[in-house]
């Protein structure tokens, strides 16, 4: 038992370091797209790949887990013939959802270009990026196959070599395009053309490990199996959903403002050009606003299949102190991100981007970090108590008040107004996740004025120090000559001075514990020592 538990940590840590580095390639990489391509074509591709991202998680996120959990329940009672048989079922169930996802796409091209208010500059790359759906949903069967086994080496390096591939398709077919003179609209597809390059080599790394293991398979594969093929898929589909709406949350806020943020600028009397390169601009938040959120989620997430595991146990005041632990540290991490990244937006957005443009869109957005970090970890533990559709209720909430925001604001605000329409779907979204909780007794909103009473000093020190540090280097780079390397100092600087100033702060205030950090294995580990050898951590 001790041994198939440390195997499943093993093989959860090697997925996780997996989606880690994937998801950074996927934030890091928009950055030199848009200074291959300029706004317009941040736009061409930020127009495009959103409604890639939501068909692909509408039919794949949640699919390998599902698979493996319904295939190691049937390995637990030796039934290797059942197993397979769910893998072949799977198979050609995602198959056929895979074409005719892309079907729709390439056929429909047309029409959803139309929708997004530009069908002659987006057509092409809708069209580019339906091959994907050929092969991504497949490629979940496969998957969940290898992590049913408890084999996760497959579906991590498949994953890995398939965002390589992805990224370094975008930025050189985006590159070949512009150098040749074909313009944004080539760029774009050839950008969006990434996701079934990527998917291909993705695809021939979990043929070969199947080819290794096809020994096996082939003796299972002769035996008979009636399971019914209607109940397998409805059970994949159970066991998936809640993944999937979870994955969702940001793709289709992104979505969103595909349909909706070019067209309210025409309406209100923008021109067509004006609007696409505001929509780039205001693209321009789109990686910052995943890094910005990504690690805080990442380290509070990680807290939560310890609160499952105490719930099974029984262990009310252990489960009561993880969930309490999992919101704090998103409230720690998620807080001095988004006024951060609010204080930094204009160096930020020159360093990274060549001008400032939509700095004062970018801060805004970036205040919004906050609720989304805390939205996404509540979710997460309200899906660990049983309660796996509230956090879509709330999502959909949300959309609808992105999408009235979006309708109203920009209008009066232009791209400001989506920012704004974003904060505030974030901040009904977290709100109400947070207020659930609350009800079921897993957090006191009656004990946060003591809280906000210690915070407050910690959170003013870091703005005013960290607002100061950035002051102080603009007039310490200034003799440099170019604006862009000194907003990379600037920018840098600024960032590791907040650090510092907020992480001393908040050390030193008590709110975090030496009984916090133990509860968290990790942090247990790597970083008690350094805090009690400098004295940082009150008792």
């Amino acid at each position: 038992m001790e041994q198939t538990n440390e195997s499943f940590i093993k093989g959860a840590a090697i997925l996780g370091i997996a989606a880690l580095i994937s998801k950074i390639l996927g934030a890091i990489y928009r950055v030199p797209y848009q200074n291959i391509t300029g706004d317009e074509g941040n736009n061409v591709f930020q127009q495009v790949y959103p409604l890639y991202s939501v068909l692909v998680i509408l039919a794949t996120a949640g699919i390998p887990i599902a698979i493996s959990r319904i295939i190691s329940q049937k390995l637990a009672v030796g039934d290797h013939a059942g197993a397979y048989h769910v893998y072949r079922v799977s198979t050609y169930f995602l198959l056929v959802v895979g074409c005719s996802l892309f079907f729709f796409l390439f056929f429909g091209a047309e029409t959803v270009a139309r929708w997004m208010g530009n069908e002659k500059m987006l057509t092409l790359p809708i069209q580019s990026v339906s091959f994907a759906l050929l092969l991504a949903p497949v490629m979940s069967s496969f998957r969940g196959l290898f992590q049913g086994y408890q084999n996760m080496t497959p579906s991590a390096v498949s994953q890995i070599m398939e965002q390589l591939i992805r990224v370094a398709t975008i930025l050189f077919l985006s590159w070949y395009f512009m150098e040749a003179g074909w313009g944004v609209v080539y760029a774009g597809a050839g950008a969006t053309f990434g996701a079934f390059t990527g998917a291909v080599v993705g695809f021939i790394v979990l043929i070969y490990y199947q080819q290794k293991h096809r020994e096996k398979w082939e003796i299972t594969e002769k035996k008979k199996n009636q399971q019914n093929t209607y109940q397998i898929v409805k059970q994949l589909c159970i066991i998936s959903l809640p993944i999937c709406l979870g994955s969702l949350t940001l793709p289709l806020y992104a979505l969103i403002d595909s349909f909706t943020v070019a067209n309210v600028l025409v309406s209100a009397h923008f021109s067509i050009n004006e609007a696409i390169l505001l929509k780039g601009i205001y693209d321009r938040g789109q990686p910052l606003l995943q890094f910005a959120s990504f690690f805080s989620t990442a380290l509070s997430l990680s807290v939560v299949p310890a609160i499952a595991q105490a719930q099974m146990k029984g262990n009310s005041e252990q489960f009561t102190q993880l969930t309490d632990l999992a919101l704090r540290f998103t409230f720690f991490l998620g807080v001095p991100a988004s006024l951060g990244l609010a204080i930094i937006a204009e160096p930020t957005n020159i360093m990274l981007f060549k001008d400032h443009a939509g700095s004062d869109a970018l801060a805004i957005l970036s205040l919004g970090t906050i609720f989304l970090t805390l939205s996404v970890t509540a979710a997460g533990i309200l899906q660990g108590i049983g309660h796996v559709y509230l956090p879509a209720i709330y999502l959909l909430i949300g959309i609808v008040i992105k999408i009235l925001g979006n309708l109203f604001l920009v209008s009066f605000f232009d791209i400001r107004g989506a920012s704004l329409a974003s904060v505030l779907a974030y901040l009904v979204h977290a709100g109400l996740s947070l207020y659930t909780l609350q009800r079921y007794g897993l957090i006191r909103l009656r004990n946060g004025l003591p809280f906000f009473r210690n915070y407050l000093p910690v959170i003013g020190g870091m703005v005013l120090i960290t607002y100061g540090g950035m002051i102080a280097l603009k007039s310490l780079c200034s003799f440099l000559g170019s604006e862009r390397i000194e907003m990379t100092i600037v920018a840098f600087g600024t960032v590791v001075t907040g650090v510092l100033t907020y992480c001393t702060l908040l050390f030193r205030s008590g709110l975090i514990t030496r009984k916090d950090v133990k509860m968290v294995p990790k942090l247990e580990k790597k970083l008690l020592p350094f805090l009690e050898k400098w004295k940082i951590l009150r008792n």
